[in-house]
C-alpha cells in the first residue's frame, strides 16, 4: 500500500505540476496587475450637464401610443433626449425632448461623446459593437451591449462604452491587455475556446491537485518514523 501510494503521488504530482505552476504564476500576475493597472472606471455618467430648461416635450407627449418600461434623460449633442426602453423592443428609442422627434442615430452619437470625454480626445474611432462577451471584454464586466472605441495614440488605448449607464465600463491598452491575457490563459484556461470543455478541464486538474494533496497527507502518516 505504501509503495502504491508513493508511486501514485509521484506520477500524479508530475502530471498535475503544470497546473500548479500555472495557478501560482497567475497569482503573481494578479498581484502585478493590481499594482500596475488603474481601478475600473466609475459608473457615474460622464456626459455634460443637462439643460433641463430646454425640455419642452413631456414624456406623455413623447410616447403617446406606448408605455415605456423605463425612461432616462440624456444630453446628446447638447440637446436633452428621452432614452426609452420600450416593451418587446431591443435597443433604445431616443426622442428629442425639445421637438418630440425620434433621433435614430442618437445611440452611437451618445456613445462617441462618452468615449471622447473620457479620453479627452475627439480622435476616437468606433471599432466594434458587442452584444456578447469575448476574450477581451469578459463576463466580469457584466454590462451588455457596449461600444468599443479606439484611440490612435500608439498604445492601443481603447474603451468600452455603455449607453445604458452612460459611462465607460472598461478602459485598457495593449500593455494592460497583455497582462490580462496571461492571467486569463494561466488562471482560467482561456486557450480552450469551448466553455463546457474548459470548465470540465479546470474541474479535472483542480480535482487532481486536491487528490495529490490528500495522497501526500496519507503518505506522511504512513511513512512517519515509528517510536520504538
Amino acid at each position: 500500500m505504501k509503495k502504491f501510494i508513493r508511486k501514485s503521488h509521484r506520477w500524479l504530482g508530475l502530471l498535475f505540476s503544470l497546473t500548479i505552476l500555472m495557478s501560482s504564476g497567475s497569482g503573481v500576475i494578479h498581484v502585478i496587475m493590481s499594482r500596475t493597472q488603474a481601478a475600473p472606471p466609475s459608473a457615474k455618467p460622464s456626459e455634460a450637464g443637462l439643460n433641463t430648461a430646454a425640455i419642452t416635450i413631456s414624456p406623455a407627449q413623447a410616447f403617446p401610443d406606448t408605455q415605456p418600461t423605463a425612461i432616462n434623460i440624456r444630453n446628446i449633442a447638447g440637446t436633452p433626449h428621452y432614452q426609452a426602453f420600450l416593451p418587446d423592443q431591443t435597443g433604445f428609442t431616443y426622442i428629442d425632448a425639445t421637438t418630440g422627434t425620434e433621433n435614430k442615430t442618437a445611440d452611437t452619437t451618445y456613445a462617441r461623446e462618452i468615449a471622447s470625454k473620457f479620453l479627452a480626445s475627439d480622435e476616437v474611432e468606433q471599432t466594434d459593437f458587442l452584444t456578447s462577451f469575448n476574450r477581451e471584454y469578459i463576463g466580469i464586466f457584466r454590462i451588455l451591449p457596449v461600444y468599443r472605441f479606439d484611440l490612435a495614440d500608439g498604445k492601443g488605448t481603447r474603451v468600452y462604452v455603455s449607453t445604458i449607464t452612460g459611462s465607460v465600463t472598461r478602459h485598457t491598452d495593449d500593455k494592460k491587455q497583455f497582462e490580462a491575457d496571461i492571467f486569463s490563459l494561466f488562471h482560467k484556461f482561456m486557450f480552450i475556446p469551448n466553455k463546457d470543455l474548459r470548465d470540465l478541464t479546470i474541474s479535472a486538474v483542480t480535482g487532481g491537485a486536491f487528490l495529490i494533496s490528500i495522497l501526500g497527507i496519507v503518505l506522511f502518516f504512513l511513512t512517519r518514523p515509528r517510536k520504538k
